[in-house]
């Protein structure tokens, strides 16, 4: 088995862990954020963990570490789009999709379901009744 050494900066700590689970990995490879990115040796990754250390030793807050990445890569840099303005729509349209494919969905079912009869039964005159009443006294005669 072949043990990689780590160095003090490559261990990911819970700090390191949280400010990096805001961010997106953009390596190009994976989907993951900087927080959970499982590659050894990630060319986007290692350094922004590095960045991040440095930055929380400083004192800087999260958010403002946060901005510092957006500022240098652009709204591409966050793991989730913003829920303001109008990157909000990319947290509404998947509900409003949702919606109207189910709307569609019902009017489709309206529109082909056979409808139910809404009067009664027609009402059979007396002597086509006793018409099929004298046939199957007939049929019931040929069995006997």
């Amino acid at each position: 088995m072949i043990c990689l050494a780590q160095s003090s900066s490559q261990l990911l700590t819970p700090d390191i862990k949280r400010v990096g689970g805001r961010l997106a990995c953009l390596c190009g490879t994976c989907k993951n954020t900087v927080g959970d990115c499982p590659m050894l040796e990630c060319h986007y990754t290692k350094p922004a963990r590095e960045k991040i250390a440095k930055l929380q030793a400083l004192g800087t807050p999260d958010d403002e570490i946060v901005k510092s990445f957006v500022q240098q890569q652009g709204l591409q840099a966050l793991s989730a789009p913003p829920t303001t303005g109008f990157s909000g729509l990319a947290w509404i349209m998947p509900w409003v999709a949702i919606g109207l494919g189910l709307c569609a969905i019902y009017l489709f079912i309206q529109k082909f379901h056979p409808k139910r009869a809404t009067a009664g039964a027609p009402e059979i005159d007396s002597e086509t009744l006793a018409r099929y009443r004298a046939n199957i006294d007939k049929d019931l005669e040929k069995l006997d």
